[in-house]
């Protein structure tokens, strides 16, 4: 489909952030002749002085808040045509002048570091760093991890070098991956990502293993040049962690969003211990698909047939409203808002980028939301997934100041999950047809299967690649591959075939450029069970609570914000929770065939 032929009302307003591109082009100037070669003299080696630092911070921030605006319009505008060359250089552009500014100013860590830790306190007592204190909290924890002014510098201005494979890795993906066609309901079909998805799900056994080994053979026939650009991304991880003094790659990641260890064992722990309840889900569903051999391909497709719940985007969107009703008024009434003011990009179009996601900053007038929306049951819950990203930030953005109002990824996946597993007890409420509950059951034991013992399957493969490269060890796409393909014998067990195909599925996986992403997806999963249950069961004062959580931003640390919606990560309870919801869903399914 071309993107001329899709309803306005389905394309994003890109032109409530700039009225064009022109006037992106304006401000682009504006800023780059403030803010490119900035003065910091008025705040180098002054930042003990309260107001010095209250200026230079402020200062800070306002260049950070309309780079960001910037970046948001070229990153939307290059999703909607990653082959459009213009969006790509204004990409660039605002990339460099980000990493050029930003450099002027790589003296603010090291001199705040250098600070004695009793002024240090004496700022974040005083209110009028009450929008800083957090921050200078975490200058205090991360002394031992900030260099000099000139290596801070440098480390700055080569930012957006070391910081791209994500992006040669999309154009891969994207614009040269040469997708052929394929059979689907007797016609030979463009592949593309979303339609890929659609096949695995409703096509039929031949047209599933066509589609399969066809994917698979396009990312094969790259898998040197991946190969090499994920390498590339884990050495610079790996330079990362080395000057800034970590001990691993991983530490460096939690680190930074200020995460304690103990929730990353405890989430591989708690997984492993509930793989023996994944055998048996991957055997049942060998039997109920009635199947001498199951493979890689079968693991997606609907165990009751003849339930149809595909549907078009209104009608979608409308049902999302209902699963989440239990949220109250002035949820719907957000969800209602972002329709009406064209946050969401709805279709798949030629070029466009693929998958779904949530971006907004501080300055847009609202979040937007990216979607290549098919009529399938997963795309509603992507739906509900996406809109609990852009709640999250609507919220966050109004409650908290610029400096307190991004949260951590590690919350944003939680806010996300809640949305999909309220729509999905939803679903399962309202039906009386045993078929129609043993499809959502299945769906559920899917999503528990994709999102949290497939994600933490992506994060130890994630660490092992990681650990293999600090200790000095090249990473060939020999041992890629098979670091993946042992991993997902682990996890899947006997009851299905391990095509060897799935060795090579690391290097399709866009999260993997953004190293220990993906765990979150998992905690979120188990973070959100636990809330949606308090939600349903305790009512308003829980949903007080979430509200709480979805207003406050990053203005602590995530754990502390999370507890405070009554998931407390630390412990095992909600592990075990989650890990008993997905027994307990199983249970149900195999009582419902019986």
């Amino acid at each position: 489909m071309q993107r001329t032929e899709i309803p306005v009302a389905w394309l994003w307003d890109v032109n409530a952030l700039f009225a064009s591109d022109e006037a992106w082009e304006e401000e682009y100037k504006a800023v780059e002749k403030k803010y490119g070669d900035y003065d910091t003299s008025a705040f180098e080696n002054k930042l003990a002085d309260k107001q010095t630092l209250l200026a230079c911070l402020n200062c800070m921030d306002d260049m950070a808040r309309r780079m960001e605006k910037l970046f948001l319009y070229a990153n939307l505008r290059h999703d909607e045509d990653v082959r459009e060359s213009k969006t790509t250089a204004a990409l660039a552009k605002i990339g460099a002048l980000y990493s050029k500014s930003f450099a002027n100013f790589s003296f603010v860590e090291p001199q705040l570091t250098a600070l004695d830790n009793t002024l240090l306190q004496a700022f974040i007592a005083d209110p009028d760093f009450a929008a800083y204190d957090y921050r200078l909290k975490r200058v205090i924890a991360a002394k031992s991890h900030v260099l000099s002014a000139g290596e801070e510098k440098l480390l700055t201005l080569g930012g957006d070098v070391m910081g791209d494979f994500q992006g040669v890795f999309s154009m891969l993906n994207n614009a040269n991956l040469n997708l052929p066609k394929a059979s689907f309901n007797g016609e030979e079909t463009q592949m593309s990502h979303g339609t890929y998805g659609v096949v695995m799900r409703g096509g039929n056994r031949k047209e599933r293993k066509e589609w399969f080994e066809k994917y698979y053979a396009a990312y094969i026939r790259l898998i040197d040049a991946i190969t090499q650009t994920y390498y590339s991304n884990v050495k610079a991880n790996v330079f990362y962690k080395t000057v800034r003094k970590f001990d691993s790659c991983l530490q460096m990641a939690l680190d930074s969003e200020d995460v304690a260890d103990k929730v990353y064992q405890t989430l591989i722990k708690s997984t492993h211990a509930g793989l023996p309840v994944l055998h048996e889900y991957i055997a049942t569903r060998k039997r109920a698909l009635g199947l001498d051999e199951q493979h890689i391909y079968d693991l997606s497709v609907p165990l009751v047939e003849n339930v149809d719940m595909a549907m078009p985007f209104d009608q979608a969107y409308e049902l999302v409203k209902e699963g989440l009703a239990p949220l109250g008024k002035d949820y719907i009434a957000l969800l209602d808002k972002a329709l009406a003011e064209r946050w969401i990009d709805v279709c798949e179009s030629e070029g466009k980028r693929s998958g779904a996601y949530s971006a907004g900053v501080y300055d847009s007038p609202h979040p937007y939301v990216l979607l290549n929306y098919q009529p399938t049951i997963n795309d509603v819950f992507t739906i509900a997934h996406e809109m609990g990203h852009a709640i999250h930030t609507y919220k966050s953005t109004a409650a908290q100041p610029y400096a307190k109002a991004s949260y951590t990824i590690f919350l944003a996946e939680i806010a996300s999950t809640v949305n999909e597993v309220l729509l999905l007890k939803h679903l399962l409420s309202k039906t009386q047809d045993k078929n129609v509950k043993k499809y959502l059951l299945n769906y559920y034991m899917d999503t528990f299967r994709a999102t949290l013992f497939r994600q933490t399957q992506f994060a130890e493969f994630e660490q092992l690649a990681h650990e293999k490269a600090e200790s000095g060890e090249p990473l060939t796409k020999e041992l890629l591959n098979g670091i993946y393909y042992d991993l997902n014998k682990k996890y899947y067990g006997d009851a299905v075939v391990h095509d060897e195909q799935v060795a090579y599925e690391w290097a399709r996986i866009p999260h993997f450029y953004s190293a220990f992403y993906v765990y979150k997806y998992a905690t979120g999963i188990i973070s959100a069970v636990s809330i949606a249950k308090r939600i349903l069961t305790e009512g308003e004062s829980a949903v007080k609570d979430y509200f709480q959580f979805l207003s406050s931003g990053g203005c602590t640390d995530p754990v502390s914000i999370l507890r405070a919606a009554g998931v407390d990560l630390t412990s095992e309870t909600p592990f075990k929770a989650a890990m008993q919801e997905f027994e307990d869903t199983l249970k149900e399914f195999q009582r419902l065939e019986d």
